[in-house]
């Protein structure tokens, strides 16, 4: 099956990086280009780690393991948690916790005073409590509902993470590498790729690429739980000739087929127009504009 396309992740302007002057050297290896003052990622590579990082996570869930997705931005936070309940994993998409992962003990009973407090407004207990009491516990329900409610029903740690923006999530990213949990990142041209385990090189800032990566990565989860449930149902063990079928878009192009740089063109910042519906049918046009890309010098 093909985990991604390399029209698809153009549509979605995953190759737009940021302004060059905003770079983190470390992602050299990962960029292509440099137009009007923006960074153009390598999307071969991008299609690459793409394959690795759903590789990897469906191995995890074939294992019997979980993923928790985590994305605060509010360019991820819909995605976040839409393809999460998809694919009927866990998500942070409000706000990480310190400790979250590195004290998780601390967290379960969290988790378990917020289930108690949905208890007890099911179970006719607030009736018995007067107007400023239940006020209260309402209050602290809905804190804990928006921080922990992605996270209610996980009762272990999860076997990988997968991160949109490892600058706004650094205290995630420093905790899963503490306990030695795997993580696969995106990483845009301002990120620091080093310590991620399968670093996905695209636009973090654009909702249409998180909404691309993250579906990828739900996918994933989808296929391995097919696959446990089919080495259920078939008593046999566990096995790496399973994902051979893997083929991604990468495979298939010509060895000897280029990216034509003179086809990225990025508009002045203050000029960005969104792009013609109709998506490029080949190398002669033009690639199209990521409207969603917004570069604030304060980031």
């Amino acid at each position: 099956m093909t985990v991604v396309t390399m029209k698809s992740l153009l549509e979605s302007g995953v190759h737009f990086g940021h302004q060059v002057k905003r770079w983190d050297p470390r992602m050299k290896k990962y960029i292509f280009a440099e137009r009007n003052g923006i960074h153009i990622i390598d999307l071969q590579k991008t299609i690459q780690s793409c394959k690795e990082a759903y590789t990897a996570v469906r191995k995890i869930i074939a294992g019997q393991k979980s993923v928790l997705f985590v994305g605060t931005k509010k360019q991820a936070q819909q995605a976040i948690q839409k393809e999460a309940e998809r694919c009927g994993m866990y998500y942070v998409n409000n706000r990480w916790l310190g400790g979250m992962l590195t004290n998780f003990s601390t967290i379960k009973k969290s988790l378990l005073r917020l289930k108690k407090l949905e208890k007890m407004e099911v179970d006719g207990t607030f009736e018995n409590l007067t107007k400023k009491e239940v006020a209260a516990l309402v209050k602290e329900r809905g804190r804990l509902q928006k921080n922990l409610g992605g996270i209610k029903e996980m009762k272990d740690l999860p076997g990988i993470l997968f991160i949109v923006d490892t600058r706004k999530e650094a205290i995630a990213v420093a905790e899963a590498s503490r306990i030695g949990i795997p993580i696969v990142a995106v990483v845009d041209t301002n990120c620091n790729p080093d310590g991620i385990d399968y670093p996905i090189p695209g636009n973090d800032d654009a909702i249409r690429a998180i909404s691309l990566f993250t579906q990828i990565i739900a996918n994933a989860v989808v296929d391995g739980d097919n696959e446990a449930g089919l080495r259920i149902v078939e008593g046999g063990g566990e096995g790496d000739d399973s994902l051979e079928g893997i083929v991604t878009d990468i495979s298939v192009r010509q060895e000897d087929e280029e990216i034509d740089i003179e086809q990225y063109q990025v508009k002045d910042e203050e000029t960005l127009t969104p792009p013609p519906p109709t998506p490029p049918a080949g190398e002669e046009d033009d690639l199209p504009v990521d409207v969603d890309k917004v570069y604030n010098e304060n980031d």
